[in-house]
């Protein structure tokens, strides 16, 4: 990439390492639940879902939860949202981040977008 301004690669090197702690952070909590509920997970693996693992990757994580999606219809006076069912590989990495099932439905609460324009 070609970064031609200072500000511009203090920036990118700031959002770059952001990112990599997210992702430290991410496999680190999930590895240290699965340590402490001395099991393994399993459905990371396109090519063999019944291959488990202890210490799964944050990109591998990552990856199941992306076949998520939000779908919003506007019309004169309407608006309805929709979002796709977890599986329940994606509850299961949602509960070990330590997160509820209620936090991916809050997408689609009506508080959660400005209803206007």
């Amino acid at each position: 990439m070609y970064v031609q301004r200072d500000d511009h690669r203090v920036g990118l090197v700031r959002l770059l390492t952001i990112a990599l702690r997210i992702l430290i952070a991410l496999e680190g909590v999930v590895r240290q639940n699965l340590e402490k509920q001395k099991r393994e997970l399993s459905g990371l693996y396109a090519g063999n879902p019944k291959r488990r693992t202890n210490q799964p990757t944050a990109e591998r994580l990552l990856e199941a939860v992306s076949e998520v999606t939000l779908t919003i219809v506007r019309a004169s006076g309407f608006l309805q949202r929709h979002i796709t069912p977890l599986s329940s590989l994606q509850l299961d990495i949602l509960a070990l981040l330590e997160f509820t099932p209620a936090i991916y439905l809050q997408l689609t609460n009506d508080s959660s977008f400005p209803s206007g324009k």
